[in-house]
């Protein structure tokens, strides 16, 4: 294996998931997958690795050199409820308000495909969120002036929805849509080091 020769591909079009491998420092490419994000799993845990499966299998399937391909899934969890992206402002607005005052769970499921050496594999990672009481004039602000409303499930905790964070116990990065550190662990497993991988300079 020669060093800095491993190509790693991220599965994704989450700007918050590119911001965290941008502040990382390692050079990577972005090609996103081109399924439909669909599991029929009520499991939370079991509906973001399948969703991260079928988009890192998407983009492998696309790629004509090897890589290591990271994708990943998140999901709020709370009462019993799958929250995905909203689907528009007025149900962005009720998951929030659902949310208030309550402790939600933020659930992320990563594949991991490493075409050099024909191995996969898939990890899910918690972080339990808990929320201020919100009242409604300051859920519809936040509804109207939060410009990534649309491209997060439940929350935009880099953006204005910092305002309602009380406490998060567990990996922070997890809220955003992947851990660093379990993505180094999981590479560290499959028999890699920082090294084998191109910075940015």
């Amino acid at each position: 294996m020669k060093s800095n020769k491993i190509k790693i591909v991220l599965a994704s079009k989450s700007k918050q998931r590119r911001d965290i491998f941008n502040m990382l420092g390692i050079k990577y490419e972005v090609v996103e997958s081109q399924i439909e994000e669909k599991s029929d799993s009520f499991n939370p845990y079991d509906y973001v690795i399948d969703l991260s499966k079928d988009k890192a299998k998407s983009v492998q399937n696309q790629l004509n050199d090897k890589a290591i391909v990271i994708a990943a899934d998140t999901i709020i969890y709370m009462d019993g409820k799958i929250y995905e992206k909203p689907k528009n402002n007025q149900e962005a607005f009720l998951n929030m308000k659902a949310m208030s005052g309550k402790k939600t769970q933020a659930i992320t499921g990563v594949t991991i495909i490493d075409m050099y050496q024909n191995k996969e594999d898939s990890f899910s990672d918690i972080a339990d969120v808990y929320l201020n009481e919100i009242s409604d004039k300051d859920i519809k602000w936040y509804v109207e002036n939060e410009e990534n409303l649309l491209n997060v499930c439940g929350y935009a905790m880099l953006g204005k929805a910092s305002f309602f964070l009380n406490k998060v116990d567990g990996d922070y990065n997890t809220l955003f849509g992947i851990s660093p550190s379990k993505i180094y662990e999981k590479l560290q497993d499959l028999g890699y080091r920082l090294s084998d991988f191109e910075i940015n300079n």
